[in-house]
């Protein structure tokens, strides 16, 4: 049977090998010849501070990646919090396309819509006036004209200040804000919804304003374990994949 894949929050960073050996074989382990697309929904990396940082580790992400879809297997990405940097000379090394920050699919006859899901976090009042700036158009320019090295600097001390800013904050603002949801739900006029970012996984069953039965997948995070929610026209599952032993480092 057809199938569609989702994916969100991996985090992969160069110190994280168990995470980054988890995607590897995930990627390589895709019943290709039935799986009609796979969707990256952010935060693919835990930080990434322009394409011009070419090592050995994003070459090895971007290979892996790029087999899935030279095996016939489209692959979208759209951005997260961590990865907004990300341009469209790293996304044809991964030969996968970019997608806006919102977007509607046919999902085997639904029409969903997909996004990261930190916009849908709207009691959490500082991180939304940083995203309204991050997204923008000027300063994600500013930033990638500075050096390579200061932008490693200026990375390192946002996820700093960003985990301190967490263990201060409560779990709820973190969260979604129900009432958003459904104005999304609402503005894409859609019945589902699939997002990360809140590393919560959980199919929630809703009812939008109309009264109407609608649902919110959230696809987990790989910090502990692999993430994948897999969809079908006969439904979905959200399932963990177990990390293996890492015997080399597969940067």
């Amino acid at each position: 049977m057809k199938k569609t894949l989702f994916i969100a929050d991996l985090h992969l960073s160069d110190n994280r090998p168990d995470i980054t050996q988890c995607f590897i074989h995930f990627l390589s382990s895709i019943d290709t010849k039935n799986t009609d697309k796979l969707f990256i929904l952010g935060d693919l990396f835990e930080a990434w501070v322009g394409d011009d940082d070419d090592n050995q580790f994003t070459r090895t992400v971007a290979n892996a990646i790029k087999s899935v879809r030279e095996q016939g297997v489209p692959v979208f990405f759209i951005h997260g919090n961590r990865d907004f940097l990300i341009r469209q000379q790293y996304a044809h090394q991964c030969g996968m396309e970019l997608l806006p920050e919102q977007q509607v699919i046919d999902l085997y006859g639904t029409p969903t819509l997909i996004l990261h899901g930190d916009e849908l976090c709207t009691r959490d009042v500082a991180y939304q006036k940083f995203r309204k700036k991050a997204r923008g158009w000027w300063w994600p320019r500013l930033v990638l004209w500075l050096p390579l090295k200061k932008r490693k600097e200026i990375a390192q001390k946002g996820r700093e200040t960003s985990k301190k800013n967490q263990q201060a904050l409560s779990a709820d603002i973190m969260d979604v804000t129900p009432e958003e949801v459904l104005n999304y739900l609402d503005k894409f006029a859609v019945k589902q919804m699939i997002h990360g970012h809140t590393h919560r996984p959980a199919i929630h069953n809703i009812t939008t304003h109309n009264g109407e039965a609608a649902k919110r997948i959230v696809v987990g995070d790989w910090y502990e374990q692999g993430s994948v929610l897999t969809v079908t026209k006969e439904g979905m599952t959200l399932a963990n994949l177990p990390f293996q032993e890492v015997t080399d480092h597969p940067a």
